[in-house]
């Protein structure tokens, strides 16, 4: 069996515990922009309509930005176990606080809890006009009223 770039992305993902927006960050070290959706396209399943084949450049600009993440720079350098270990810790403390993800933004606020006016009535329904022409039933091309 053979691995892809898709398969050793996902593969590295999983196990450095990364969001897509650590991801894209880390590719912003390099320089290199991809958005959230395109980024989404290369961890989807090889028969899914909006897959898409990671290509070489991609995966090296990852690999070195993943360097410089983890590592630091000459001038700054950094312990890799360090930042992983923060990234786990923060995994755990968002696990804790919300039992489910922060909200989107697209989520609709939530009202406060307090009292709801109290109802005066059944709701008023509008009443049907009248009919300005009586019912007819054809029956057989035969008319014949009702």
């Amino acid at each position: 069996m053979e691995m892809n770039n898709n398969d050793v992305f996902k593969k590295l993902r999983v196990a450095l515990q990364l969001r897509d927006d650590q991801i894209v960050e880390i590719l912003e070290l390099v320089d290199f922009r991809i958005s959230k959706a395109e980024l989404g396209a290369f961890f989807r399943n090889a028969d899914h309509p909006n897959f898409m084949e990671c290509g070489d450049q991609v995966l090296r600009n990852f690999l070195n930005g993943l360097v410089i993440h983890l590592r630091g720079t000459k001038e700054n350098p950094t312990n890799a176990m360090d930042i992983i270990e923060k990234n786990r810790a923060a995994i755990k403390q968002n696990a804790q606080n919300n039992d489910r993800p922060a909200a989107a933004p697209y989520d609709k606020p939530k009202k406060p809890a307090g009292k709801k006016p109290p109802m005066k009535g059944p709701p008023q329904r509008p009443k049907k006009p009248e009919p300005i022409v009586e019912k007819v039933k054809f029956n057989n091309g035969k008319l014949k009223k009702k």
